[in-house]
């Protein structure tokens, strides 16, 4: 990832919809765009041909950048995702997917460009319908111990201190932003990954 390349275009956090859904671990996408959009006074706008919520982030100096919540269920993600990018125009390389990550204890995120989707089923569908060249930040959310309880483990919320450590990263990761948007990654991965978690 070099310097100085072109930055983020467009900002996905992975979710599911509805208020059952809201404070679970697979929602650490959607906690992560709402506060984004909370910090900066963004409206979201529920977009039914794209099946998006969208909010437009206009940034002096750089231009509308497009926050997304797809408004489907997780795994079906990929579609809404592809739409978004090809109706406002822009690569996938300047797409940003934000979702949790079980591989990634609580309190740890990371800043990853392309590669596999690691069984995680909203990146398995955008796979499916964009590809793989497009960055992803990972929010921690811990891993159950056993394969068969991961569905109910990322369904579930998280207890008050993993809680807090999610929200902490998420509010890490928030502070690198104005680079990412700027194209300059290494410059955040440095930041995120050398921090303690």
């Amino acid at each position: 990832m070099a310097s100085g390349q072109a930055g983020v275009g467009a900002i996905v956090g992975l979710g599911n919809p509805g208020a059952e859904y809201a404070a679970t671990r697979h929602n650490a996408g959607y906690w992560w765009v709402d506060r984004l959009a909370g910090r900066h006074g963004l409206q979201w706008r529920e977009d039914r041909k794209l099946r998006v919520a969208v909010a437009t982030w206009s940034v002096p100096g750089i231009g509308p950048i497009r926050l997304a919540r797809p408004t489907g269920f997780m795994n079906h993600s990929g579609g809404p995702v592809a739409a978004l990018v090809r109706y406002f125009d822009i690569a996938p390389a300047r797409l940003l997917v934000v979702h949790d990550d079980l591989d990634l204890p609580p309190g740890t995120v990371r800043l990853k460009q392309g590669g596999g989707h690691g069984g995680h089923n909203g990146l398995r569908d955008i796979h499916r319908h964009l590809g793989p060249d497009y960055l992803r930040l990972r929010l921690g959310v811990g891993h159950p111990g056993q394969r068969e309880a991961v569905v109910g483990y990322v369904l579930a919320r998280p207890p008050a201190d993993e809680a807090a450590a999610i929200e902490a990263a998420i509010d890490r990761s928030l502070a690198c932003t104005d680079w990412l948007l700027r194209g300059e990654f290494e410059r955040a991965m440095q930041q995120l990954h050398t921090q303690a978690s």
